[in-house]
């Protein structure tokens, strides 16, 4: 071939690199119909233990099939991300799961508001409907770290069921700045369990956020109290909502969707109570804290978990690039790693004893045995540093 030959040669055609979860991802279009599965039982058979069969498969059967399906430590390369990151349709699952679990919270309230159930079947239901919003905070979470106006009012539509209008602003301007330090109220520390964090947690989340968002507002010349503060818009939308549940269905539906949605905000409580466990940023001698890395999140590849999650569970990338999308998301082999997928860990947090047999000696080896790498319960420092050897 002649060299104006070889030149005029049409060029190969770009890579492409096909995704093995590309269709598993749509999958998760049929995760709010977990809400109607055990009143779908039930309304044939007439046994109230089986509006239970949706929380005993989240908390009981996907640890197994975690442990039965292993961890997934495949990574897209990265000349692929620009692709998957700029391909439409992984958006787009995230687009039409909004009123997809806005429909299951309306059904959740209307199936208990219009059934006579017993207490544990009302129970059941508080669960598997605050789980359900769980899934709203999650999606909300993925949509509210994206640059687009459309999908950060779909975050915060999606937030708006169960009266978590604030998270994004305190995620993404709070949580990512103080992340793995003890000024972070979303940061968990060794020897406190989840029983104390959640009241560190909760309130400490919510006051973040409001001093955020005003701080925001007032910069740009506007009270605090103004129809342009992001977190009274989510609570409109929230307000609208109960109160048109309420006008539907009657009085008595109020207390169950309080109850469901401080299950489903309690997730988020958990999710954070898990991710950062014990992990410390150090501080230089200029008195910054060190860029997070790898080794500050704890992290699960998981596949069936990671997958009903969007990829949380590969929480260091997610730390370390916010505004990727989890179709990109990667495995570090140097971040620390969970035993089980989340739903498993959330189990084990809600027995202390249990949790701190399990993960202490895991942090402990995550940082090296450096207690300057580990960010403690003010209260236990001395006894833990005393039951584990460690030198001051």
């Amino acid at each position: 071939m002649s060299v104006h030959a070889a030149l005029d040669a049409p060029s190969p055609a770009p890579l492409r690199w096909r995704d093995g979860k590309r269709y598993a991802w749509l999958l998760l279009l049929a995760v709010p119909l977990l809400v109607a599965a055990g009143p779908l039982v039930w309304l044939q058979i007439g046994e109230a233990w089986t509006l239970w069969l949706p929380a005993l498969l989240l908390y009981g059967l996907v640890p197994l099939i975690d442990a039965w399906l292993g961890p997934d430590r495949s990574n897209p390369p990265e000349w692929a991300v620009p692709q998957l990151e700029a391909d439409p349709y992984y958006r787009r699952i995230t687009w039409a799961l909004v009123p997809l679990l806005w429909a299951a919270f309306v059904f959740e309230a209307w199936f208990v508001a219009r059934h006579a159930l017993p207490w544990h079947g009302w129970v059941a239901m508080v669960l598997i409907g605050g789980t359900i919003g769980g899934f709203c905070i999650n999606l909300g979470h993925e949509l509210g770290h994206k640059t687009t106006r459309l999908e950060r009012w779909l975050a915060r539509l999606v937030l708006a069921p169960t009266g978590y209008g604030h998270f994004s602003i305190e995620h993404n301007r709070g949580h990512h700045r103080d992340v793995a330090t003890p000024e972070d109220p979303a940061s968990s520390r060794m020897g406190e369990s989840i029983w104390r964090f959640v009241w560190r947690e909760m309130p400490g989340a919510a006051r973040r956020a409001w001093a955020l968002e005003a701080d925001r507002l007032r910069r740009n010349g506007y009270p605090a109290w103004s129809w342009r503060n992001e977190i009274l818009q989510t609570g409109l939308l929230t307000l609208t909502l109960w109160v048109a549940l309420v006008a539907w269905l009657g009085w008595g539906v109020l207390p169950f969707i309080v109850a469901m949605s401080a299950w489903a905000n309690f997730q988020l409580t958990s999710a954070n109570y898990i991710e950062h466990y014990g992990l410390l940023r150090l501080r230089g001698p200029d008195g910054r804290y060190e860029r997070p890395a790898p080794r500050h999140s704890w992290n699960s590849n998981h596949v069936f978990s990671n997958w009903a999650l969007f990829h949380l569970q590969r929480h260091s990338d997610h730390h370390a690039h916010p505004g990727r999308r989890y179709q990109s998301l990667r495995h570090f082999e140097s971040a620390p790693q969970l035993p089980s997928g989340y739903f498993g860990m959330f189990v084990l947090a809600y027995i202390p004893w249990l949790w701190f047999r399990v993960m202490d000696p895991r942090l402990l080896a995550a940082v090296g045995h450096d207690p300057q790498r580990i960010n403690f319960d003010p209260s236990r420092r001395e006894a833990l540093m005393q039951r584990y050897g460690l030198a001051a």
